[in-house]
């Protein structure tokens, strides 16, 4: 299965009410955060797997943010889905299908491959992804299965839409620190900065 590139459009009074019962009950749902739950600060990350500054930010700045602000109890990272087009949100549906422990090793590994699965000419973006979610023990299958599921689907689109609506989110990644909203791909030290200011030390 090959899905086209096409820019999400969002239909609001159509999504709303399947995606808002999908919410309550779907533990796909659920957050995926990396840090400890009481931590001073946390930071929220929207974030598309097709997007190569997202890319670009969990290569080159993510492992050092985890490492020194993460592990360390200073901050907590809320990620959420932000697809920019269609293979971005099958890649989402697939991400959330994982169990939690397993996502945020599957998401890096596929910011990590992008070339290969999301951009290659002519690529079955479907068999990529799946061969991605196979080293995280799930079957082609379980892929299938969550890329056709609309009530998934329909979820993360609503997740979006309020992130437009609430934070006006409109670009990837965005960060959201206490109350500030920062758009763009950041710098180690400029992150290490604004959570310093969001815990107001």
């Amino acid at each position: 299965m090959s899905l086209s590139r096409r820019t999400l459009m969002l239909a609001p009074a159509v999504l709303l009410p399947v995606a808002a019962v999908a919410q309550g009950a779907d533990p796909r749902l659920g957050e995926r955060s990396a840090g400890p739950a009481q931590a001073p600060v946390t930071v929220h990350e929207f974030f598309s797997l097709t997007c190569s500054h997202c890319a670009a930010f969990a290569r080159e700045t993510w492992p050092r943010v985890k490492q020194e602000l993460v592990q360390k109890g200073k901050m907590r990272l809320v990620w959420h889905d932000f697809p920019l087009d269609q293979i971005a949100l099958a890649a989402a549906q697939v991400a959330r299908a994982l169990p939690p422990e397993r996502y945020e090793g599957f998401i890096e590994a596929l910011l990590a491959t992008q070339e290969r699965w999301a951009f290659a000419r002519d690529a079955d973006h479907i068999a990529e992804i799946a061969k991605v979610a196979a080293l995280a023990g799930m079957n082609r299958e379980q892929v299938d299965a969550a890329v056709n599921d609309q009530g998934l689907r329909r979820a993360i689109l609503e997740e979006r839409l309020k992130a437009e609506q609430q934070y006006k989110v409109n670009s990837t990644p965005t960060f959201v620190f206490g109350s500030k909203v920062v758009p763009g791909e950041l710098s180690f030290d400029r992150f290490s900065q604004l959570v310093q200011e969001a815990s107001g030390t």
